[in-house]
C-alpha cells in the first residue's frame, strides 16, 4: 500500500511540474499577442495604399505586365504556405497544411502544375516525409518576423513570376497562410497574390465609397509596375507572416491554458486516489495494531489460567 501511495506522490510532482512549464507558455504567448497584434495594424495601412497605388497605374493605363496581366492559358502557379517552426500550437499548422491541400488539389483539377515554397520547419517536415518537391524554404522567424524576411522569401516568387514558364516560370503566386481575427479564432485562408484581381479592387473600392484618382506616369505606367512589383509581394507577404505569428501566438495560448487546466484536473484526480491510498494504509495500520493488542491480551489472559 505504502508503495501506491509512492507512485501516486511522483505523479502529481511530475504533473504539477509540467504545469508550471504549460502556464509559463500561456503567459507568455498572451504577452507576445499584442505585440503582434499591434506590428499587424501598422502594416495595413501602407499595404492598403500601396494596393490603391498599384490598381491606379493598371487602370490608368493599358500596359501588360506580371502585376496585373491575366495569363491567357495558365499551367504553372506557385504556393507559398507559411506554417510555425515550433509546436505546441493546437491545430495552427495541420489548419495551414490542409488548405494548402485543398489549394493544391483545385489548381491541379484546373490543369496546373504547382510549385511549393515553405515557410516553418512543420510545413518543411510534412512535405520532407513525403518525400515532395519543394523549391524553397524558410525557418527560423515565423513567431516574429521581420520585413527584411518578407523580401527574402518575396525574391524567388518575383523572379518566378516575372519568367516565362517555359523557363521555370509561373503565371500566378498564391500565399496560404492563418488570418488572425480574434483571440478565440483564427482561419486559415489561401489568397492569390498575383495577377492582381483588379475587377475585386474596384468591387472592394466602390463599397467603400472611394474613387481611384487618375494619374499621368513618369517614364511610363511600365516601369512603375516594374517598381510597385516587388513593394507589392514584399508587403503582401509581411502582413501575411504578421498575421500568422499572431495567429501562432494565439493558438498557443489557447493549448497551453487547454494543457495547464487538464493538468489540474489530472492532479485532482490522483490527488484524491493519494488519499484514498493513504486512509487504506492508515486503517489497515490500524487493523494491524488492534490484531496484535486483541492477540496479546488473549496471550496474557491464556498465561494468567
Amino acid at each position: 500500500m505504502g508503495a501506491q501511495l509512492r507512485v501516486y506522490k511522483r505523479r502529481i510532482q511530475a504533473v504539477t511540474a509540467t504545469k508550471k512549464i504549460t502556464k509559463a507558455m500561456e503567459m507568455i504567448a498572451a504577452s507576445r499577442i499584442v505585440k503582434a497584434q499591434r506590428k499587424v495594424a501598422a502594416s495595413m495601412p501602407y499595404a492598403t495604399e500601396l494596393t490603391r497605388a498599384v490598381t491606379a497605374v493598371a487602370t490608368g493605363s493599358s500596359a501588360k505586365h506580371p502585376l496585373t496581366t491575366e495569363a491567357e492559358a495558365p499551367t504553372r502557379a506557385a504556393v507559398l504556405l507559411v506554417t510555425s517552426d515550433r509546436g505546441l500550437a493546437g491545430g495552427y499548422s495541420s489548419n495551414a497544411i490542409k488548405a494548402a491541400e485543398r489549394l493544391r488539389e483545385r489548381l491541379a483539377s484546373e490543369g496546373k502544375e504547382v510549385d511549393t515554397y515553405i515557410v516553418g520547419r512543420k510545413g518543411v517536415a510534412y512535405y520532407g516525409f513525403r518525400e515532395r518537391k519543394v523549391e524553397e524554404f524558410w525557418t527560423g522567424f515565423t513567431d516574429n518576423p521581420a520585413y527584411s524576411d518578407a523580401k527574402r522569401i518575396a525574391a524567388p516568387l518575383i523572379e518566378a513570376i516575372q519568367k516565362e514558364t517555359a523557363e521555370g516560370g509561373v503565371d500566378e503566386l498564391h500565399i496560404v497562410f492563418t488570418e488572425f481575427v480574434s483571440m478565440m479564432t483564427q482561419n486559415a485562408v489561401d489568397d492569390r497574390m498575383l495577377p492582381l484581381s483588379l475587377d475585386e479592387v474596384a468591387e472592394e473600392s466602390t463599397r467603400k465609397g472611394e474613387i481611384l484618382p487618375l494619374f499621368e506616369f513618369e517614364p511610363s505606367a511600365e516601369d512603375v509596375l516594374d517598381a510597385l512589383l516587388p513593394r507589392y509581394v514584399e508587403s503582401r507577404i509581411y502582413n501575411a507572416l504578421l498575421q500568422a505569428a499572431a495567429s501562432e501566438h494565439a493558438a498557443r495560448r489557447r493549448a497551453m491554458k487547454s494543457a495547464t487546466d487538464n493538468a489540474g484536473d489530472l492532479i485532482k484526480s490522483l490527488s484524491r486516489l493519494a488519499n484514498a491510498a493513504r486512509q487504506a494504509e492508515i486503517t489497515q495500520e490500524i487493523s494491524e495494531i488492534v490484531g496484535g493488542a486483541s492477540a496479546l491480551a488473549d496471550a496474557t489472559a491464556g498465561s494468567d489460567k
